[in-house]
């Protein structure tokens, strides 16, 4: 592919921002060198850290909350450093290494930007963001690139992303829904059998038609729950403080009773 000049864009705090990130290298040095957690940790021993600050800026994202997004994003930034910087001491790579990496990777997936390959909307640049993925890594399925260790919603999520970016997708939404109902009807028809095998399977297949429902409605599933999650512990901590405040326990209370409360709590906003 032939490369081409891509018009560069004037950042007036470009020098603020090279400083800033000057600036967190050298305390990542100073803390490794002088700070004895610092010094004592791994790779591996700020991996189970690094995924519970990713989830904190998850829940900041979700609450729409920017200036939390700024302070987890910055947290996720020092993990970033550590892990290069161990991995500098290791002389396996260091910070420029990553960066660059990323870099290279950017311009290589960007063709229509950088090269002179045409991709005229979003679908056409997911497709060749997949095949020269496919290419780079070997992978013998297009598939073969989603995380083992993702949970499984969001893993559902990605194989339908990545088998559309290929082609293989509904043309249209109500075909998926035609497929929502059809799979609904197949896991009642196992359940009301009794055979729970069997049933488990179907219901996995309810859920994964869903999401495909879902994603041809511009809706992501993994944020729907996570909303409807924080909803249903709103409302049912509002149920516990208005029974406590009436003097009566959940535990001895009716469905009934509980459920006066509950569509109280509907109402709050």
């Amino acid at each position: 592919m032939k490369a081409k000049e891509v018009p560069q864009y004037p950042d007036p705090k470009r020098d603020e921002k090279l400083k800033a990130f000057d600036r967190l290298l050298t305390i990542m040095d100073q803390l490794r060198m002088l700070c004895p957690w610092d010094q004592k940790q791994t790779i591996e021993s700020i991996r189970h850290l690094t995924i519970e600050e990713t989830f904190e800026l998850s829940d900041a994202i979700l609450e729409g909350d920017l200036q939390e997004i700024k302070k987890e994003l910055g947290d996720i930034m020092l993990h970033l450093v550590f892990y290069s910087r161990i991995a500098d001491e290791q002389k396996a790579f260091d910070v420029s290494d990553v960066l660059n990496g990323i870099c290279d990777k950017l311009i290589h997936r960007h063709p229509h930007i950088y090269a002179d390959v045409k991709a005229d909307d979003e679908d056409a640049v997911k497709s060749n963001w997949e095949k020269i993925k496919l290419k780079e890594k070997g992978n013998v399925s297009v598939l073969g690139g989603v995380p083992k260790s993702l949970p499984a919603l969001i893993k559902a999520m990605r194989i339908q992303e990545k088998a559309r970016g290929i082609g293989f997708d509904w043309d249209e939404k109500s075909q998926v829904w035609g497929k929502v109902r059809e799979e609904i009807q197949e896991f009642k028809q196992e359940e009301e059998a009794g055979n729970k095998e069997k049933a488990t399977e179907e219901f996995g297949d309810v859920l994964f038609s869903l999401i495909n429902y879902a994603r041809f409605n511009d809706i992501n599933p993994e944020e729907a729950l996570e909303k409807t999650n924080k909803k249903f512990i709103k409302r049912f901590q509002y149920l516990e403080q208005e029974s406590k405040k009436a003097g009566k326990s959940l535990g001895d209370m009716t469905l009934k009773e509980m459920d006066f409360y509950w569509e109280k709590a509907k109402g709050l906003k």
